[in-house]
């Protein structure tokens, strides 16, 4: 029994951490695994024979390259951002934020001007959490469940039952989120200083898709791994409503996006308002979850570009950006950014 700790490349979140984790469970000689997403390595102890650190490593990321990751022996002792592909990345993210801002201009979205987050807001933002390295946390859990299940000649119902968990989970558990915000009567500085913190985040998240600056990595906030690692256990389940408990349990998973929008729902202060919030929120998910379902794609695969996350970044750090600006806005200390 011996303790190996590899160098990981491609975590972003802990959510990431918890994927590895539990992509490596799978592994039988390890007896114990633990991911760390400030250190970018990887622990492992197990009985491997005679097989020397480099083996091991090309053993276990047979399992980890279909999701995006890769381990190897030496630790990186400097870092080379690649400055480059912002040439490609910031006319991408500025089409999608004039776009955006458009969008602002009309009154289909509303977030600059207000801390009211409109329905058509948090689908957009749901969108953009859907292509980001968190999401591919949710898109490998879709895809592990259709593969399971596929064996059994079943490939529809369970995708179904997966996202329809999704949904309901977050509008049930989004306006209770609400609720708990009513009670609390947070008035308006309490208020101010959530959406400052949620604004906060969608920084973090954004730096961190951009992979220029790894030290931002230990900033971000989450809710405790071990969760997430309870969650990707239940698809090991077989069982009929297991997708549908998969897709419930998906709302604790620890997705910066996720995590930012329910830190928002406390601000709404009702059940209903904060239902529809996350419902929505989940919704603007859905296609691009539901695709990876029924289409047996990899998210990493057709996602794994440096050029396209830093785009995501730029344009996540833009959400962050504005959503601190209108945390401004609505307690009269600057004016409107934008008037409709």
């Amino acid at each position: 029994m011996k303790t190996y700790i590899f160098h990981v490349n491609g975590m972003t979140c802990n959510g990431c951490a918890s994927l590895i984790e539990s992509n490596l469970s799978n592994f039988s000689q390890i007896s114990k695994i633990s991911a760390s997403l400030s250190n970018n390595d990887v622990k492992i102890t197990g009985e491997f024979g005679n097989k020397s650190p480099e083996e091991i490593a090309k053993s276990l990321n047979e399992l980890l390259t279909s999701d995006g990751y890769s381990i190897s022996v030496e630790k990186q002792n400097f870092y080379k951002p690649k400055w480059s592909d912002f040439k490609t990345a910031i006319p991408l993210s500025v089409g999608f934020i004039a776009f955006f801002i458009l969008l602002q201009k009309i009154g289909v979205v509303n977030l600059i001007t207000s801390d009211d987050v409109s329905y058509n807001t948090a689908f957009v933002i749901g969108l953009v959490a859907s292509v980001s390295t968190c999401m591919a946390v949710v898109g490998g859990l879709t895809l592990s469940i259709s593969a399971n299940f596929a064996k059994e000649g079943d490939k529809t119902k369970p995708q179904i039952y997966f996202h329809l968990g999704r949904l309901i989970s977050f509008f049930i558990l989004g306006g209770v989120i609400g609720a708990l915000g009513s009670v609390f009567q947070l008035g308006l500085m309490g208020t101010f200083a959530l959406n400052v913190f949620v604004a906060l985040v969608l920084l973090i998240l954004g730096i961190n898709l951009l992979d220029v600056f790894p030290a931002i990595k230990k900033l971000q906030p989450t809710i405790p791994k071990f969760i997430g690692k309870r969650v990707h256990g239940l698809k090991d389940i077989n069982h009929t409503l297991t997708p549908f408990l998969v897709g419930i349990a998906t709302f604790f998973l620890p997705c910066g996006f996720t995590q930012s929008m329910q830190i928002y729902t406390l601000t709404t202060g009702g059940f209903f308002s904060g239902a529809m919030i996350m419902f929505i929120f989940a919704l603007g998910t859905l296609p691009v979850l539901a695709l990876l379902s029924f289409s047996s794609l990899s998210i990493h695969k057709k996602a794994q570009s440096d050029v396209f996350f830093k785009t995501v970044g730029l344009v996540v750090i833009f959400f962050g950006i504005f959503s601190l600006l209108g945390a401004f806005t609505a307690v009269g200390i600057i004016s409107p950014i934008i008037n409709i």
